[in-house]
């Protein structure tokens, strides 16, 4: 990656006192210093909304549904639960990622 020269401003003893910034690399600089921990820093527009968009395995969502309804039914076993529980975790996880990325895109949709 080639990076060009950056224009800078210099004071009237010649000392260099700022850069001057496209608005591409200012929103950049911007998002990775937010302060906002709940931006997704450093990802682009197609990530976030590969993550806005993600679900659940399906092998993971059969199996859950799976669960539920044996859950349901009073029929799971203790390793059943915990296991149930772990998917259910999972899904969780998988929403808030998706808050997340979903949050940053609108953040990120602010500043243009």
């Amino acid at each position: 990656m080639i990076i060009a020269p950056l224009p800078y401003i210099v004071s009237e003893q010649g000392e260099r006192t700022a850069v001057v910034l496209d608005w591409a690399a200012y929103l950049m600089l911007r998002g990775t210093a937010s302060g906002d921990a709940d931006l997704l820093d450093g990802l682009d527009d197609a990530e976030l909304n590969g993550l806005a968009e993600g679900m659940l395995a399906p092998a993971f969502q059969a199996r859950m549904t799976e669960l539920l309804e044996r859950n349901d039914q009073g029929q799971l076993t203790d390793p059943e639960t915990r296991e149930l529980d772990d998917l259910l975790a999972r899904v969780d996880a998988l929403n808030t990622l998706k808050a997340r990325a979903i949050y940053t895109l609108q953040v990120s949709e602010g500043a243009r």
